[in-house]
């Protein structure tokens, strides 16, 4: 059988046929890999999801402080931040599925070890205990619930790889990324059936828990690269081309072993063009979508009741899932040129966000759910888009081209650099919130929104006014 490791040097004369039929099973088994992909990082956005739907309970009911809560969401994202860049580089080194599960177990049992300190009331028996507890416990969440983007988004690479896939990835990985907002979604449907129903509300964590171990197991079953089973891809076709060609080059009796694609390192990665400038933009974007992710129902159970609250702050997750599709589609309509795209998102964004500063504590549910449902859109498409379709776009640049070792680590360290700087701004969200009120709040996402698009401002520039390369005189 074939593998990636495979001497192809005679590529020339291969048949079409042979393309024809390694195209046919690459093209076969894609379904299963988007349905096990989409599901693993769904079921890491349920168990994320469903701490921040039951936030109000842990600071009423477990008698966790607002700046405990803020401490809990600043380390999750530090060390998800940090564990992104780690697990990009995991996937592209090791076997991506089984990094894949790992997360998933994790992040099961840390949502089982929260129960527990829940159940056995750690900060009512003392309040340090308490803290230090949920914040490990949080720490370590993190680190595992950050494998799903950079390698998810890395097998998705490896299987949507031919030419009709390259040419739809906008609409693909919009499509894809809907996971983490049907996750969402679900949590906070989850909660207010567990909170409706007169559960307990820690049992709105335990339900992910159980979800996440389960789906661990069926991630192992999932094929993570074409060559793995014996398929050539044209990135294996790319890099056989460059190894011939240095084979030419060598002495008579001298032969050039292929062991196959080696992962980049991250120094190679950075130097890609337009790594560095996504990564910091879209550390702002990011820190607008946490802060309405984990504090919106938090703002909204203090004018509504827990389980109207819940549900209201739905259709902001409801509606990323379409902004993703959309920016994707009509990037691919215009050639890619996605900065440009998200950039008028973004500025869309800013006019809601001024309506909130002034009107946040007034507005009825009938106003909150048109404009979340809009909102989420307009934050969903950006980050969903960079993070896939964008990060898979820098990833098949020439310096990488024939590597399908990069992506991972390409999308950790966007993801990974946009987490950082999203953790950092998170902390001060809950002294904001205490000190001047929500509107500041929303000021403070007006500011961090308009600098994200100011830091693209160069590729959006380039895209809008690409340069013309003279032509040549005959």
């Amino acid at each position: 059988m074939a593998s990636e490791k495979t001497t192809l040097l005679g590529g020339g004369d291969q048949l079409q046929a042979d393309k024809d039929e390694h195209l046919r099973r690459l093209k076969s088994y894609q379904k299963w890999a988007f349905f096990v992909t989409f599901g693993g990082y769904f079921m890491a956005h349920f168990s994320r999801k469903c701490y921040s739907t039951v936030k109000e309970q842990l600071e009423i009911e477990a008698g966790y402080s607002s700046f405990t809560l803020s401490q809990m969401d600043t380390t999750f994202m530090g060390t998800y931040a940090i564990g992104n860049i780690i697990s990009g580089k995991l996937g592209d080194t090791f076997a991506p599925t089984t990094v894949l599960s790992i997360g998933l177990f994790g992040s099961g049992a840390c949502l089982f070890l929260m129960v527990v300190g829940l159940i056995f009331d750690f900060e009512g028996f003392s309040e340090t205990l308490g803290n230090l507890f949920i914040l490990a416990v949080y720490f370590m969440f993190g680190f595992f619930q950050s494998t799903g983007g950079p390698v998810g988004t890395a097998v998705m690479g490896n299987w949507f790889c031919d030419p009709a896939s390259i040419k739809n990835r906008g609409l693909i990985f919009g499509l894809w990324t809907c996971h983490q907002y049907c996750g969402d979604i679900t949590a906070a449907l989850c909660t207010a059936w567990v909170l409706g129903n007169g559960w307990t509300y820690w049992w709105g964590l335990i339900i992910p828990a159980v979800t996440n171990v389960l789906w661990g197991i069926l991630t192992m079953t999932l094929i993570g690269d074409p060559a793995d089973v014996g398929i050539i891809t044209d990135e294996v076709r790319i890099r056989q081309k460059k190894l011939a060609e240095e084979q030419a080059k060598l002495g008579n009796g001298q032969v050039l072993e292929d062991d196959g694609p080696a992962p980049i390192t991250y120094a190679q990665a950075i130097r890609i063009p337009m790594v560095a400038q996504y990564a910091f933009a879209f550390g702002f974007f990011k820190l607008t979508n946490y802060t309405l992710f984990f504090w919106l129902p938090y703002f909204l159970g203090k004018h509504f009741d827990p389980v109207k609250a819940n549900l209201i702050a739905s259709l902001y997750s409801f509606g990323m899932m379409p902004g993703g599709i959309i920016v994707g589609v009509v990037s691919d309509l215009f050639g890619g040129r996605r900065a440009t795209v998200i950039g008028v998102f973004m500025c869309c964004l800013v006019v809601f966000l001024v309506v909130f500063s002034q009107l946040s504590e007034s507005l009825s549910a009938a106003a909150l759910l048109p404009m979340l449902a809009c909102m989420g859109i307009l934050v969903g498409g950006p980050n969903n888009i960079i993070t896939s379709a964008v990060a898979a776009d820098l990833a098949s640049h020439p310096s990488v081209k024939g590597n399908n070792k990069s992506l991972g680590t390409v999308t950790g360290l966007i993801n990974g650099c946009g987490s950082i700087t999203s953790s950092i701004g998170l902390l001060a969200v809950g002294p904001l919130q205490d000190m001047y009120g929500w509107a500041s709040v929303w000021y403070y996402l007006i500011a961090c929104t308009l600098t994200g698009t100011l830091l693209m401002s160069n590729k959006i520039f380039r895209e809008l006014f690409p340069k013309v390369e003279p032509s040549m005189s005959v």
